[in-house]
Formats: structure tokens, sequence, C-alpha cells
């Protein structure tokens, strides 16, 4: 069993919100590996953060995406960051990849200033600027898709990502 897509990019992109439009549009489940990881630790990933550290939470991150990828046949969406592992990103060769593109601008207007996201706790402007120039060329290397969603409405890039992957 394999997801029908898995979607990659950074906060804000819209892995949630877009996931689920088109795994009802499919009729399959939808899965965030940042839900499953909140369960598994017992807790919200920014504590695993405060508690725990970010190593232990990449640790966890890592398990979750491989034992999904291996069991879950819906639409699965990944953390921000889980593509930084390389070994991620390696296991992400075999399966469809849908990497929504957002800009630094949009992006904003949609996670906020950060609250509850910890990669954002100081300067979110700027930190957000630096996670997008350093994983858009990850995100684009384990994609199959690039669906770009500035300025775009929740219906017209679920029809986008549909189309691409009928």
């Amino acid at each position: 069993m394999a997801p029908v897509a898995v979607f990659v990019g950074v906060m804000g992109a819209g892995k949630t919100t877009i996931g689920q439009a088109v795994a009802a549009e499919l009729g399959v489940p939808f899965a965030d590996t940042d839900t499953i990881i909140e369960e598994r630790a017992g807790k919200p990933i920014p504590e695993i953060f405060v508690d725990d550290g970010e190593a232990a939470f990449r640790a966890l991150e890592r398990e979750v995406v491989a034992s999904s990828l291996e069991t879950f046949g819906g639409v699965l969406a990944l953390g921000g960051g889980a593509i930084l592992d390389e070994g991620t990103r390696k296991i992400l060769a075999d399966h469809t990849v849908v990497y929504l593109s957002v800009e630094l601008t949009d992006a904003i207007k949609r996670v906020g200033l950060g609250a509850g996201r910890p990669l954002l706790a100081m300067n979110p402007r700027a930190t957000l600027k630096h996670l997008l120039d350093q994983r858009r060329p990850l995100y684009l290397e384990v994609a199959t898709h690039t669906v770009t969603t500035d300025g775009r409405e929740e219906p017209e890039i679920t029809a986008d990502v549909v189309a691409r992957l009928r």
C-alpha cells in the first residue's frame, strides 16, 4: 500500500487544507504526519521542540513518514521540514509527491506571525524567508508535480492537483 499522493511544502502552503480537499474529491482518507507525531508523542509539536529538542522531533518525524509511506493508502501531508532528512527524500522517490509552492507574502498571510509554530518563535518573517530559501530546492528535488498556490483559492488549487493526479 502507498499513498495516492504525498503533499510537501513550507508551512502556509496549504498541505492540510488542499490535501483534505483532494482526498475528499478522490474519495480516499487524509492523514497529516504532524498529527500522527503528536498522537505518538502524546503532546503538541511545540512541546516536543521545547521538551525534547528539534533533533528528537526530526527522528520521530522520520519514523512516522517512513511508516506512513508503507501503510497509508490515501492523501498524506508531510510537515514542512520532513524533506530535510536525506533518507526521507530518498524514500519519497517511489511516490507521487505534490509540492505546493508558496511565496513569502502569501505564506505570511496564511500562518500569521507564528502562533503554534516553533520555528517561527523569533522574527517570523525573516525565519520563514530563510526556510523558503533553504527548503525550495529540496521540495523541487522530491516533487512529481509542482503546484503554485499564490493568489489562488482552495477550489482552484484542488482542481489543479486532482487533474494532475488523474
